[in-house]
């Protein structure tokens, strides 16, 4: 009947198998983060290169607007108000040109008409109007619209951050000096010049902003007659509509600004429900199970139920905590088996030493000496299994499973087998195998050690002449590994006790101390650190006798 000689290990709890999530390229918390970080800076760079198309857009219909204007009011100045006496030099005529030019600008009192000679002396300005008492006096323009300081000063911080990101015009409206008050003017006799030269037929629009916050558009544009420039018109006119327009753009962008930052404050509200909170419960979690307050079952069911990062975090820490609450565990009870199993050997020692003084019979003493060198030997081997049941683990975790053929170890320990037989009565190990191999995912030093454990076991409980067959063959996507004796068999009780700690029940007639208890449960120990199981039956016939054990290991193909 089998027994611990090999029979024992460190922990027959065997490791939970983790939970597998597919790795996906966008995972659901990217696509939260991407998200959150994303959509409001998008909205926003799409609403700032909109506004700067739409303001360009409205300028060029302000230019396009009072550029024929200023061309009507040319055309009419030319036809009007100039003398051709002398067909070779056409002059203005003051007087007509400047009540001409009052009545062309009555209806649009937001814009300033001025009339420049050939040598760029001012001839009539719009503004301009003489009085009953015959004095002159200067009509203002409309005073601008009033958005209020804090519309003020946002339209001011709007146009500098819309100056500082990259963007493309149709062509530039203007690159004047900021600031240039409504007297300002280009230079006219350089303007009278190139247009009499022709270098330049249709001359540049000029846009500024006053420090009144104006927003001014001026044209200048040749008076001509008979192809001859007699002077230049300039029209300047108070783009209202372009700063109605931004303005209410502009609150829409605000507006849409609003609403985007109230949508990442609540999805950012939101990933902190969803990351944030389950990973601080996550690390309260952690923190009982450090002080010890926690077992298995400690982490939320609802954090274990998500199909997330989050989830597969729970998990990881569930399934941590339950390895290693089962590991405490085992090694509680491993340290208190080795401590009864020492005890005992330390017990016959100790009583056989106190009886040692009280007799004097030579032959009695040296019996007394025999039993202590058995329990020195039964020590030792204790010492050297548990030695390596405890370095087992840190072991394995060490070393990665790599493709190992078991059929050359097979053979390997046939030879050995046949070759240390004493007498021709010791049981015959025989293999099966297949001709091709069979590779198992394992470490091939400990893959040995398990498989001798396993035959020197099924030598212990064999009779003389008897056959030990071991099978190796396929089974789906595992690999087994059968080893089969002619023994007695296993109490059916016992079936997984065997592979328990300590547990021994040897054969009659077998030396005291060959054996500690521990070769099974250190094979079980190994094979499912391997991903693999072991297990144990009775061989029986058609009418249920027993012809003997088979242990039955199965590992993962490679």
């Amino acid at each position: 009947m089998p027994d611990g000689s090999g029979i024992g290990g460190i922990s027959h709890v065997a490791p939970p198998q983790p939970r597998r999530f597919r790795q996906r390229w966008v995972s659901p918390l990217l696509r939260r983060i991407l998200l959150v970080n994303a959509l409001p800076l998008a909205l926003l760079v799409v609403a700032l290169l909109y506004l700067d198309q739409y303001q360009n857009g409205l300028l060029e219909a302000q230019v396009g607007a009072l550029r024929e204007q200023a061309r009507v009011f040319a055309g009419a100045i030319g036809e009007s108000a100039v003398r051709t006496t002398d067909p070779d030099n056409p002059k203005l005529v003051p007087e007509i040109a400047r009540s001409l030019l009052r009545r062309l600008t009555d209806p649009t009192p937001d814009a300033e008409a001025k009339l420049y000679g050939p040598d760029g002396t001012l001839v009539a300005d719009s503004r301009l109007r003489e009085t009953t008492g015959g004095t002159i006096s200067v009509q203002p323009l409309p005073p601008p619209p009033d958005y209020g300081p804090v519309f003020g000063t946002i339209g001011r911080l709007y146009d500098r951050a819309l100056s500082l990101l990259p963007h493309r015009q149709s062509r530039p409206l203007s690159d004047l000096v900021p600031g240039a008050g409504v007297e300002w003017q280009p230079d006219v006799k350089e303007e009278v010049r190139l247009s009499s030269s022709g270098q330049s037929r249709e001359m540049p629009p000029y846009i500024r902003r006053t420090k009144d916050n104006r927003l001014l558009v001026t044209v200048a544009v040749p008076v001509e007659r008979d192809r001859k420039t007699v002077g230049i018109i300039l029209l300047t006119r108070e783009a209202r509509e372009v700063d109605a327009s931004l303005f209410t753009v502009r609150m829409s962008i605000l507006a849409l600004f609003g609403m985007a930052l109230a949508v990442t404050v609540l999805l950012s509200w939101y990933l902190s429900l969803t990351i944030a909170s389950p990973i601080l419960r996550l690390a309260g979690v952690a923190t009982d199970m450090r002080e010890g307050q926690g077992r298995t079952g400690t982490v939320p069911a609802p954090l274990l139920a998500r199909r997330d990062e989050i989830g597969a975090l729970a998990t990881a820490l569930a399934e941590s905590a339950e390895a290693l609450w089962a590991r405490m565990d085992a090694i509680e009870r491993f340290a208190a088996d080795v401590a009864h199993e020492i005890k005992n050997p330390l017990s016959s020692i100790r009583s056989a030493i106190e009886t040692m003084r009280r007799i004097e019979d030579p032959a009695r003493q040296k019996q007394l000496l025999t039993i202590i060198g058995e329990d020195v030997v039964r020590l030792d081997r204790l010492i050297s299994d548990v030695s390596d049941a405890s370095r087992l683990d840190a072991e394995l975790s060490r070393v990665a499973a790599e493709p190992v053929d078991v059929v050359p170890i097979l053979r390997t320990l046939q030879e050995l087998d046949e070759a240390t037989r004493d007498e021709e009565s010791d049981p015959r190990l025989e293999v099966i195998a297949p001709p091709g191999g069979l590779r198992v995912w394992g470490v091939e030093d400990r893959l040995v050690q398990v498989l001798r454990n396993l035959i020197g076991n099924a030598h212990s409980f064999s009779p003389p002449h008897g056959r030990i067959l071991v099978r190796a063959r396929e089974a789906g996507d595992l690999a087994e590994i059968s080893v089969e004796d002619e023994g007695p068999g296993i109490p059916e009780a016992n079936l997984e006790h065997i592979f328990d700690r300590f547990y021994s029940e040897r054969p009659k007639g077998e030396s005291f101390g060959h054996h500690s208890g521990l070769g099974l449960s250190i094979s079980r120990q190994i094979v499912e650190a391997l991903r693999g199981r072991i297990s144990a039956e009775n061989r029986r016939d058609a009418t249920g006798k027993v012809l003997g054990a088979r242990f039955i290991v199965r590992l993962p193909k490679a």
